[in-house]
């Protein structure tokens, strides 16, 4: 819990995927046990940031797309009757950096998981490892059901 907060964060990451709606909706019903609140934390990166040999001709039109698309998913797995207060963030940067730093002082950092191993894991790496790996607080893997 931050110094500013008089009540515990539960950390988020949502993404559009399925072990995404899952992490939402385990945040949610964790928040509403422990009286917090939830923040909810999307990563945007344009195609540079793989290293993508296209340059980004319009990164405004990719982040307003992003962020469209982040506040809809939101709007679609919670529905209008929310029992927490839920905070939306959408940061540039890569997701797992993003929210590493989101959780500081969180309560805990949920995270979905895609089930990805062996070089897949190797090649795109893993967001749910590293932050299981690297966050200043407790984390939750939850995968779709």
């Amino acid at each position: 819990m931050n110094a500013n907060d008089s009540v515990p964060r539960v950390v988020v990451g949502v993404d559009g995927s399925q072990p995404s709606r899952a992490a939402l909706r385990w945040a949610v019903r964790h928040a509403e046990l422990i009286g917090g609140v939830v923040d909810a934390v999307g990563a945007w990166e344009p195609p540079s940031h793989f290293g993508w040999s296209a340059p980004v001709v319009d990164t405004s039109f990719d982040r307003d797309l992003a962020e469209r698309r982040f506040h809809d998913e939101l709007d679609e797995v919670l529905g209008v009757d929310v029992p927490v207060q839920i905070r939306r963030t959408m940061v540039l940067g890569d997701p797992a950096d993003v929210l590493l730093d989101a959780s500081r002082g969180a309560e805990v950092l949920v995270v979905g998981s895609h089930g990805h191993s062996g070089f897949t894991r190797a090649l795109l790496g893993s967001v749910s490892t590293r932050c299981a790996q690297h966050a200043g607080c407790p984390v939750v893997i939850v995968r779709p059901q």
